[in-house]
């Protein structure tokens, strides 16, 4: 892969700061000082701005066996996050796109279009046996799209139809605008929320996550949520060396907020988030980015990134090993993990398709 050049400024609003080509592209470009004036106003280039784009699935489930994995089967209503999260693993998959893993990742959102059509035709199917779907695997499912675009509402009402448990993972607290069928669901033993805060700092979080929530509103969401009944964790992912260092502190405020399951992952580097993640440290925090990376890699082996099932979440080595005593002291000490949610997977019924009469 090329060698990355610095821009001058990051772009306000967004994890990336380039279009890094992706892993497939044949040829790179880059922007240069050629010495002429700018067509922009005073030299300034505007701001990318998110545009989305429609794709019809072919199917709305996943399937994976990755053993370090707790779920089998996923769904995603969108590919791309506009909440631009650095580290995001996922950006490698917007080469698959032909898009770039850096900007296009987080400024060209896929929508799936007519996401529940699809997922009621899969539920329907006479071999499927239901079990615990993830929502929101790759990407935010409550992304800021979603407040027009209500494709992961659209999924979750037909996951209230048919009584099927799901979970979910976000970062952003418009999952409260869901609230009327999420509380009924999981006073039934179908539903489950997880909430990630990575820092409580907001300024690192205004840096490393740009247009997610807040901490201190994400905390909120989490108190909201277990004051109406749902099963609420906290997902202290990912753990940064260096840059989120009060992985204590996250875990009390979550568990004063009702917050009752904990887990953590320690940063991830796959493919293009590498490169991506190295020149978000050179822009934010420079003097940081040799030690930054060193312990990055004292924990994946002397690399960047290690994909093997057994090491990937959690890391190898001392440093791995010293944020996973820490989380299990703090995590022990509060109260976590204790009791294990169990989803009610005996209550789903098939859902009836159009021109097809319901036998329940």
């Amino acid at each position: 892969m090329a060698e990355l050049h610095t821009p001058v400024e990051a772009i306000k609003g967004r994890g990336a700061a380039t279009r890094l080509a992706h892993r497939f592209s044949r040829d790179e470009r880059e922007a240069f000082d050629d010495g002429w004036p700018d067509d922009a106003e005073e030299g300034a280039a505007l701001p990318p701005r998110t545009e989305v784009i429609w794709e019809t699935p072919k199917s709305a489930i996943s399937h994976n066996d990755s053993p370090d994995i707790y779920f089998d089967r996923g769904l995603n209503p969108y590919r791309g996050c506009e909440h631009g999260c650095i580290y995001c693993y996922a950006r490698p998959t917007h080469s698959y796109l032909n898009l770039s893993p850096g900007l296009d990742f987080e400024t060209k959102i896929i929508a799936k279009r007519g996401i529940d059509a699809v997922l009621r035709k899969e539920l329907a199917r006479k071999a499927y046996e239901p079990r615990m779907l993830a929502i929101g695997t790759a990407t935010d499912c409550y992304q800021p799209v979603e407040r027009e675009l209500r494709l992961t509402r659209s999924v979750l009402e037909v996951m209230d139809e048919t009584n099927h448990p799901w979970s979910l993972v976000t970062k952003n607290s418009g999952v409260e605008r869901d609230l009327d069928l999420i509380a009924p669901m999981a006073h039934r033993k179908l539903a489950a929320v997880y909430v990630t805060i990575t820092t409580l700092d907001a300024e690192v979080t205004r840096q490393l996550e740009p247009r997610a929530a807040a901490p201190h509103r994400r905390l909120r969401t989490i108190r909201t949520l277990a004051e109406a009944g749902v099963p609420v964790g906290v997902s202290l992912a990912p753990q940064i060396p260096f840059i989120t260092e009060d992985l204590e502190q996250v875990l009390e405020a979550a568990w004063d907020a009702g917050a009752r399951i904990a887990f953590y992952h320690v940063l991830r580097l796959p493919w293009e988030v590498a490169p991506l993640f190295r020149q978000w440290l050179e822009l934010h925090y420079p003097q940081r980015v040799d030690r930054v990376m060193a312990r990055v890699q004292d924990m994946r082996g002397g690399k960047d990134y290690d994909a093997d099932f057994a090491t990937r979440m959690k890391g190898s080595g001392l440093w791995a090993e010293l944020i996973g005593q820490r989380f299990r002291k703090a995590a022990t000490r509060l109260g976590f993990n204790r009791e294990r949610f169990e989803f009610d997977v005996s209550k789903f019924r098939p859902p009836a398709l159009d021109g097809q009469a319901s036998l329940f």
